[in-house]
């Protein structure tokens, strides 16, 4: 039970507190963890005024994700845990449909992931990626809160 893990990582401290759980659970049943990072460039899209600044913004998005997703790796390893990273680029979709997608198509069978634990209306403001993933995946989730002492 719960051999390959889908972590998203956004590089905020709720995400990585959604790692450090993930990677304790990996160890403790010697899965896999398959990292996601999701970059939504449909923002910068309609930012960017020329086509080189927004080249040169994606080109540091990239970077920025492929930063996080190495120090994940890093600590995956760290505990003796296998991760696997993936960046992946949308343009249009929520995130939360991404990640439900790649549980699916990667054969997943947990998500672990941090949530804000947003209520009223900064949640309907903000809308919830967490709530979208518990309502509609395919496997269960583990939402793990980021502690509000550290924030």
């Amino acid at each position: 039970m719960y051999q390959h893990i889908l972590v998203p990582l956004d590089g905020s401290a709720t995400a990585d507190r959604g790692l450090r759980e993930a990677v304790q659970l990996a160890a403790e049943r010697k899965s896999k963890l398959r990292l996601l990072h999701v970059i939504d460039d449909f923002p910068m899209l309609m930012e960017m005024s020329s086509v080189s600044s927004f080249d040169a913004s994606m080109r540091k998005v990239r970077e920025y994700g492929e930063d996080v997703l190495s120090k994940a790796q890093a600590a995956a390893a760290a505990a003796d845990v296998q991760a696997e990273t993936v960046l992946r680029e949308v343009t249009q979709g929520r995130i939360a449909d991404i990640l439900i997608d790649e549980a699916r198509s990667s054969g997943c069978d947990l998500i672990v992931m941090g949530t804000h634990g947003r209520r009223g209306f900064s949640r309907m403001a903000l809308g919830s990626d967490a709530d979208l993933v518990v309502r509609q995946s395919p496997v269960p989730v583990l939402l793990v809160r980021n502690d509000p002492q550290q924030s």
